[in-house]
Protein backbone atom coordinates (compact mmCIF):
# COMPACT_ATOMS: atom_id res chain seq x y z
CA UNK A 1 0.00 0.00 0.00
CA UNK A 2 1.38 3.43 -0.87
CA UNK A 3 1.86 6.28 1.61
CA UNK A 4 -1.40 8.04 0.65
CA UNK A 5 -3.40 4.82 1.03
CA UNK A 6 -1.90 4.25 4.50
CA UNK A 7 -2.73 7.81 5.47
CA UNK A 8 -6.31 7.45 4.27
CA UNK A 9 -6.70 4.18 6.17
CA UNK A 10 -5.37 5.76 9.37
CA UNK A 11 -7.66 8.74 9.00
CA UNK A 12 -10.67 6.56 8.31
CA UNK A 13 -10.11 4.75 11.58
CA UNK A 14 -9.49 7.90 13.59
CA UNK A 15 -12.39 9.84 12.09
CA UNK A 16 -14.78 6.89 11.93
CA UNK A 17 -17.48 8.66 13.85
CA UNK A 18 -17.18 12.44 13.55
CA UNK A 19 -20.48 13.07 15.37
CA UNK A 20 -19.77 10.71 18.25
CA UNK A 21 -18.98 12.63 21.39
CA UNK A 22 -20.12 15.96 20.01
CA UNK A 23 -22.30 18.21 22.08
CA UNK A 24 -26.01 18.58 21.33
CA UNK A 25 -25.29 22.18 20.28
CA UNK A 26 -22.75 21.09 17.67
CA UNK A 27 -24.99 18.29 16.43
CA UNK A 28 -27.87 20.77 16.04
CA UNK A 29 -25.63 23.32 14.28
CA UNK A 30 -24.43 20.66 11.84
CA UNK A 31 -27.96 19.37 11.19
CA UNK A 32 -29.15 22.95 10.69
CA UNK A 33 -26.41 23.77 8.19
CA UNK A 34 -24.84 26.45 10.39
CA UNK A 35 -21.58 24.56 10.88
CA UNK A 36 -19.98 22.36 8.26
CA UNK A 37 -16.92 20.63 6.90
CA UNK A 38 -14.34 22.51 4.86
CA UNK A 39 -12.10 21.25 2.07
CA UNK A 40 -9.05 21.47 4.35
CA UNK A 41 -10.21 19.03 7.02
CA UNK A 42 -11.47 21.59 9.50
CA UNK A 43 -14.94 22.70 10.48
CA UNK A 44 -16.18 26.16 9.61
CA UNK A 45 -19.17 28.46 9.96
CA UNK A 46 -21.68 28.68 7.13
CA UNK A 47 -23.64 31.21 9.19
CA UNK A 48 -22.61 33.18 12.29
CA UNK A 49 -22.74 30.81 15.27
CA UNK A 50 -23.54 31.39 18.91
CA UNK A 51 -20.51 32.00 21.13
CA UNK A 52 -20.90 28.49 22.60
CA UNK A 53 -20.93 26.79 19.19
CA UNK A 54 -17.97 28.94 18.07
CA UNK A 55 -15.91 27.84 21.09
CA UNK A 56 -16.84 24.20 20.56
CA UNK A 57 -15.93 24.28 16.86
CA UNK A 58 -12.61 25.91 17.73
CA UNK A 59 -11.97 23.10 20.25
CA UNK A 60 -12.79 20.45 17.63
CA UNK A 61 -10.45 22.12 15.16
CA UNK A 62 -7.63 22.21 17.72
CA UNK A 63 -8.07 18.47 18.31
CA UNK A 64 -8.06 17.85 14.57
CA UNK A 65 -4.96 19.99 14.09
CA UNK A 66 -3.15 18.02 16.80
CA UNK A 67 -4.23 14.75 15.19
CA UNK A 68 -3.08 15.97 11.77
CA UNK A 69 0.29 17.02 13.20
CA UNK A 70 0.76 13.64 14.91
CA UNK A 71 -0.13 11.75 11.74
CA UNK A 72 2.05 14.02 9.61
CA UNK A 73 5.09 13.15 11.73
CA UNK A 74 4.29 9.43 11.54
CA UNK A 75 3.72 9.53 7.78
CA UNK A 76 6.45 12.03 6.87
CA UNK A 77 4.06 14.46 5.17
CA UNK A 78 2.85 17.93 6.13
CA UNK A 79 -0.09 18.47 8.47
CA UNK A 80 -1.92 20.28 5.67
CA UNK A 81 -1.67 17.15 3.49
CA UNK A 82 -3.19 15.15 6.32
CA UNK A 83 -6.00 17.72 6.68
CA UNK A 84 -6.72 17.67 2.95
CA UNK A 85 -6.83 13.88 3.02
CA UNK A 86 -9.13 13.91 6.04
CA UNK A 87 -11.46 16.31 4.21
CA UNK A 88 -11.84 13.75 1.42
CA UNK A 89 -13.22 11.27 3.96
CA UNK A 90 -15.30 13.76 5.95
CA UNK A 91 -16.99 15.31 2.93
CA UNK A 92 -17.94 11.90 1.55
CA UNK A 93 -19.90 11.25 4.75
CA UNK A 94 -22.14 14.29 4.76
CA UNK A 95 -25.81 13.78 5.47
CA UNK A 96 -28.54 15.57 3.55
CA UNK A 97 -28.79 19.22 4.53
CA UNK A 98 -25.30 19.46 6.00
CA UNK A 99 -23.15 22.42 4.99
CA UNK A 100 -19.78 22.15 3.30
CA UNK A 101 -17.20 24.42 1.73
CA UNK A 102 -14.92 23.62 -1.20
CA UNK A 103 -11.85 25.53 -2.35
CA UNK A 104 -13.96 28.30 -3.92
CA UNK A 105 -14.99 29.48 -0.44
CA UNK A 106 -18.73 29.15 -1.10
CA UNK A 107 -20.85 27.41 1.54
CA UNK A 108 -23.36 24.92 0.16
CA UNK A 109 -25.72 22.35 1.62
CA UNK A 110 -25.61 18.78 0.39
CA UNK A 111 -28.79 17.68 -1.34
CA UNK A 112 -29.70 14.01 -1.85
CA UNK A 113 -29.22 12.98 -5.46
CA UNK A 114 -26.16 15.20 -5.86
CA UNK A 115 -22.78 13.53 -6.10
CA UNK A 116 -20.77 13.65 -2.89
CA UNK A 117 -19.04 17.04 -2.63
CA UNK A 118 -15.47 15.89 -3.05
CA UNK A 119 -12.68 18.42 -3.67
CA UNK A 120 -10.57 18.06 -6.81
CA UNK A 121 -7.54 16.98 -4.76
CA UNK A 122 -9.37 13.83 -3.60
CA UNK A 123 -9.29 12.20 -7.00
Amino acid sequence: MNRRAHLIAALALLLASPVAGQSPQIAAAIAGGQVGERFDGYMGFATPPSPLVRRQVYAINIKRRNLYIDLSVQRNVTASVVGLTAACQLLRRLSPGEAYQLQDGVWRRWVPGQPAPVPAHCG
